[in-house]
């Protein structure tokens, strides 16, 4: 028998946060100082005057309303505008990795299980600090885990990405437990000078426990029945950030080294192949669409989410089909499916069936059939 389960989640939350009201009024400030600083090249048509963003703007376009961040202070300040985050030296915990042990703590709580349980660790996620050593080992050092670890990048799609790659792994016998972290800090890679996307991200970690079915104690585990990832080459969702920037002789603030989207060309191209892929998925595995109890869909925007979720299901969604933890979060990458599959999950019956889906640059996406055990 290879029954696999998702037996815990967890999920750190930064102590800060940041209102819509707060990100307009910051933003707004810096956007007035700029007109006013660049008056005469505007005047005289050889630069642009920044447009100021409101609060309705940003609801109507994304459904966010506030977003937790590691640093507040540093993004809020219109002279700054990015989050500042303290320089940690060699011997200590990295910033990711305190993220994803703190999560993980919670997940292993919730699953019953101790880190001598855990066969392996992986990072899933779309922004890594550094290129090495992979975060996901210092993890594992740090929870006193044996066995291997690694990292994984697929941007939002990695955590569905990770756990088609652990559950692939348990079935062929290299592992028996394996711990997913998704550690993402999102507002390090965004331009909040930027009217069109400074509301889009937040900061967050979650993590997963997948094991065996026969060695699941948890109280709330629901078994995989099937995974499917897919991806298809698109440079609309985009971050060009990386070690060769200095042999390029590029600058570390350039504005195609932070999150670069064609948010139309986005949303006609994704909602589809998304919708599709789900569709697919479910006839591939003889799952009728009403059967479908509820929809863990990636948290980017809702106006995406509430046509994948028509799409699929061919008719509006309820809100308890189809959770939204996007007004409280914003996009959290790799990590929002997994807040709304954690958050709203309980309270589903045995035998009900869920599904897990990721979408985002690549293009990616990843969707993970669920029924509850």
């Amino acid at each position: 028998m290879n029954e696999i389960v998702i037996s815990g989640t967890g999920v750190f939350t930064p102590k800060e946060s940041i209102t819509n009201k707060e990100l307009v009024e910051a933003y707004n400030a810096y956007a007035e100082k700029f007109n006013t600083l660049n008056k005469d090249l505007i005047d005289n048509g050889e630069l642009d005057a920044l447009e100021l963003s409101n609060e309705d703007f940003i609801y109507s376009a994304s459904g966010i309303k506030n977003r937790y961040v590691m640093d507040k202070k540093g993004i809020l300040n219109p002279d700054i505008m990015h989050p500042i985050l303290d320089r940690r030296n060699n011997d200590e915990p990295s910033i990711l990795a305190e993220m994803s042990i703190e999560a993980a703590k919670q997940a292993l709580d919730v699953s019953g299980k101790k880190p001598s349980d855990i066969d392996a660790v992986i990072t899933a996620c779309s922004n890594l600090e550094r290129a090495y050593p992979a975060i996901a080992i210092e993890v594992q050092q740090y929870l006193g885990i044996q066995g291997f670890a690694f990292d994984m990048n697929v941007a939002c799609s990695s955590a569905t990405f990770g756990i088609q790659a652990a559950a692939d792994m348990i079935k062929a016998g290299s592992a028996e437990t394996i711990l997913i972290v998704d550690p993402e800090i999102c507002s390090g890679h965004l331009d909040f000078k930027d009217r069109d996307c400074h509301f889009i991200f937040g900061d967050v970690c979650t993590a997963l426990i997948l094991e065996k079915k026969a060695s699941a104690n948890s109280t709330n585990s629901f078994e995989i029945l099937s995974t499917k990832c897919i991806t298809q080459f698109s440079n609309n969702i985009r971050n060009n950030f990386g070690f060769l920037n200095n042999a390029k002789q590029s600058k570390t603030l350039d504005r195609d080294m932070l999150f670069m989207q064609e948010g139309r060309k986005v949303f006609k191209e994704v909602v589809p192949m998304v919708s599709q892929l789900i569709l697919d998925h479910l006839s591939d595995e003889n799952v009728e669409i009403n059967d479908v109890k509820r929809l863990w869909l990636h948290q980017a925007n809702k106006s995406m989410n509430d046509f994948i979720g028509k799409k699929v299901l061919g008719r509006t969604p309820e809100k308890n089909e189809q959770p939204n933890i996007l007004q409280d979060y914003a996009n959290t990458s790799s990590a929002g499916s997994i807040i709304a599959f954690s958050q709203y999950s309980e309270d589903m019956n045995k035998d009900e069936i869920g599904v897990l889906c990721s979408f985002g640059a690549g293009y990616s996406a990843g969707s993970v059939i669920l029924r509850k055990t």
